[in-house]
């Protein structure tokens, strides 16, 4: 921390990093964050572009047609020379960066440079305090935007006119679409200079008809005919002396370096990133991102302050645009829908990851939520992607990379739909469809308009393998990654778009659909305030209060019966026990929860002494389920544990010798008074900070296995525990929480819910202890029911 402290500043309510921009309640909180990995990678760039500024030299007094080579030429004399980076769009400066500081001393105490006739203009590179700087359309709050709106929405007569209003207001205007229409033909004109052939095709919403107001700009680089050229070329190599260039070189020797069919994306996406830097005007920040599912070259136009990405190997990306597009020429209230519910999502803080990266809804996952909706109408909005299919002609029919992208290429082809509802109604039929949408055991198929259960998703998939074994594919494919939230991609089957999203993200997400749908069975939603209040559109787009939110809702982890997960045993057993299998399944779900907090996590439990949990514990997962008290209907709890051996007609069999409380022989025993029974808990202590650093210790322990997802192995994540107390120093004061367990939903929804309930959090770290428990303690638990089987 001490190499830091410039970085670091305290304020009354705690510490704030003045590098990454982050503040933090306490010394805990704040070593976890000089760990983390954005400031450990921001410390890094800093002292990088540190070490940069003192090898460096700024020269000016060059012209546009001295080269980067000339340059570099000239100052070898000084010292090894690194890079040389020239400005592109005037041509008369240029840094140049040396290997030792020896060099830049060299450089400066040359008295005159002169190079090519010219007289250079030697000084020290400028020091500028480094510090991040967030992206322009990160700065903008999000409360702005909406009192920029809020004015011309309240005069609207109808949800329906706010609708078309903020399409009107956010998306792409004339001058911005001509703009980017001459950068693609731009780059496009640089690119075939280089790769004979190539195309530069844009998709996503710069051209899908959702685009908003300085969007990025996506871009595919076409290389299939380029290819062709190339394998031509080397068949038919030029004689020596023959068609050779000014310079001696072939004219198709710029590809002689790289052999597109061999190389790897990244090592294309690196030619590509050198392009953009030496020979695109206006383009710079370039940097090649290698280690995304699709790896792609990012760049920025200064002039258009325009963000881009290219990518080489993301052809159906661009059918996907296309597909969009038909939607949205067939049905027209599909883009008033799409550009409300993203406007909605963004303030609500669920949509829109800032760098690309990160665990909330991507726009093209929300686009397809409301693609899905609109298929499942009564009667439909939309046709699903396997009806369009049928719709299509021969010469329509497209395959890539194996999987069937078939659909009309014009409208005419599609008949309009049937349902005649206004978007207001629409509008909250999509809170209302997925505020009970039954995302934990769900697959969405967005090509067939329906959902599948993950056992016969998963089984369907199974039997998909066999048939490519018998029958091998034109390209491999592989099962999606299942999540919290399963939304399959419409043509390629193996992508879930919505993997990068967590438990708490989805829960967040069915939250503000639950909020909203009550908000629009109101007549605020439905009903100009003749007051000129607030009203529609604009109640729907106020920003959330996650602070109030915190104090007026319980943190509550659920846990959903899944079946399909349970061993044969376990299974068996809940079986036998008909309707009441509802009751063993809760037991052992108590069971392997106070075994994850107490054995795995390391908390010391005091559990209560009456309820669920018995006199000294959680259910004991062996107990027969007809002898443990359980009240989930309001009956006495002893009632239902009593066993009902004795024949019917029959006298009770008197209680055994001893027993104080039991009654006279021969007389009925006093039920117990009816009432609302005790809430039973876990009182809970955690010393250490045993969530933090766990991923980190998990791959050191784990260098020379293989790797296991997070929850995978009871031992090896107590291992992780241990070694995090031996470590790390226990909290100043101990966090204290209570966890109160109760079974909610019906025989078809069975589902554990845990309260977690603070009791003493003075240092704050309650908040980041459960955000872990959302995710870990759910996928602790069915790993120890599945290795009950």
């Amino acid at each position: 921390m001490e190499a830091d402290g410039n970085t670091i500043a305290e304020t009354p309510a705690g510490f704030r990093c003045t590098l990454c921009s982050v503040s933090v309640p306490n010394r805990s909180s704040l070593d976890q964050h000089i760990k983390g990995r954005k400031h450990q990678t921001l410390s890094s760039v800093r002292d990088t572009r540190k070490t940069q500024e003192e090898h460096s030299v700024f020269v000016s007094g060059i012209k546009p047609e001295v080269s980067p080579a000339d340059i570099s030429e000239y100052f070898q004399q000084f010292g090894q020379v690194c890079d040389v980076i020239v400005d592109k769009n005037k041509g008369v400066y240029a840094i140049v960066q040396f290997g030792e500081t020896d060099g830049v001393k060299a450089a400066l105490s040359c008295v005159e440079h002169r190079m090519k006739g010219l007289k250079l203009s030697i000084k020290p590179r400028e020091k500028k305090d480094f510090k991040l700087i967030p992206k322009k359309k990160d700065v903008q709050d999000v409360q702005q935007v909406l009192e920029h709106l809020k004015p011309q929405l309240c005069e609207l007569m109808s949800v329906d006119e706010q609708m078309r209003y903020v399409v009107e207001h956010c998306e792409l205007g004339e001058h911005e679409k001509k703009a980017r229409g001459l950068l693609v033909q731009l780059l496009q004109e640089v690119f075939v200079e280089f790769f004979p052939d190539s195309q530069i095709l844009p998709f996503g919403s710069s051209v899908n008809s959702f685009g908003i107001q300085s969007c990025d700009l996506d871009l595919f680089l076409d290389l299939e005919k380029t290819k062709v050229f190339q394998a031509h070329a080397k068949s038919t190599a030029v004689p020596a002396g023959e068609d050779m260039s000014d310079d001696g070189r072939s004219e198709d020797s710029i590809l002689s370096d790289i052999d597109l069919t061999a190389a790897s994306p990244a090592e294309i996406l690196d030619l590509v990133a050198t392009i953009l830097r030496r020979c695109v005007p206006s383009v710079h920040k370039v940097h090649v991102v290698a280690g995304a599912r699709l790896p792609v070259v990012k760049f920025h136009h200064s002039e258009l302050n325009l963000r881009g990405d290219i990518t080489v190997n993301n052809r159906l990306a661009v059918r996907n645009t296309h597909f969009l597009q038909l939607c949205s020429w067939v049905e027209g209230r599909l883009r008033p829908l799409v550009y409300t519910i993203r406007h909605w999502a963004k303030q609500k803080q669920l949509a829109g990851n800032p760098t690309g990266a990160g665990t909330l809804l991507n726009n093209y996952a929300l686009t397809l939520l409301i693609v899905f909706f609109l298929q499942n109408c009564d009667p439909p909005v939309l046709f699903t992607v396997a009806q369009l299919k049928d719709m299509a002609c021969e010469e329509e029919e497209c395959v890539i990379e194996g999987w069937d992208c078939t659909f009309p290429s014009q409208p005419i082809a599609v008949p309009p739909s049937r349902n005649t509802q206004d978007l207001c109604m629409l509008l909250a039929g999509f809170f209302s469809f997925y505020a009970k949408f039954d995302f934990a055991s769900s697959v969405i198929s967005v090509r067939e308009g329906r959902t599948l259960t993950i056992a016969d998703f998963l089984g369907q998939n199974k039997e998909e393998e066999v048939m490519q074994e018998a029958r091998p594919p034109m390209s491999p494919h592989r099962s999606p990654r299942l999540g919290p939230l399963n939304l399959l991609d419409p043509f390629e089957l193996s992508h879930n778009v919505a993997g990068n999203l967590n438990v708490r993200s989805v829960l967040g997400f069915q939250r503000e659909c639950q909020e909203a749908e009550k908000y629009c069975r109101s007549l605020q939603y439905k009903r100009k305030s003749a007051k000129g209040r607030s009203w529609g559109l604009l109640c729907l787009f106020t920003p959330s209060g996650a602070t109030a939110r915190t104090q007026t809702e319980p943190l509550t982890i659920s846990i959903p019966f899944k079946e399909d997960s349970l061993p044969a045993s376990l299974h068996n057993q809940l079986h036998a026990m008909g309707d009441g299998f509802q009751l063993l399944w809760f037991q052992k779900v108590c069971s392997a929860v106070e075994r994850v907090l107490q054995r795995v996590l390391g908390c010391r439990l005091t559990p209560s002494t009456d309820g669920v949990f018995g006199k000294s514990s959680a259910v004991d997962p062996d107990e027969d389920a007809e002898t443990v008290a359980l009240d989930t209907s309001g009956n006495d709890s002893r009632e239902m544990a009593e066993p009902q051996n004795h024949a019917v007609g029959t006298k009770r069999p008197p209680p055994p010798s001893g027993d104080a409380s039991a009654s006279p022989q021969g007389k009925r025993p006093r039920v117990a008074k009816r009432g609302k029974p005790k809430n039973p808990h876990w009182a809970c202590v955690q010393k250490h900070t045993v969530w933090a650093g766990r991923r980190k210790v998990r791959r050191e322990l784990i260098k020379d296995a293989d790797s296991r997802p997070e929850g995978s192995c009871v031992e090896l994540e107590s291992q992780v525990t241990a070694h995090i107390v031996e470590k790390e120093t226990e909290i100043k004061e101990p966090l204290e929480f209570k966890v109160e367990p109760k079974m909610v939903g019906g025989t078809e929804s069975s589902m554990a819910e845990l309260k977690l309930v603070p009791t003493n959090d003075k240092t704050g770290v309650f908040q980041d202890f459960f955000h872990f428990l959302q995710v870990f303690l759910p996928k602790m638990v069915e790993t120890l029911l599945a290795d009950e089987g």
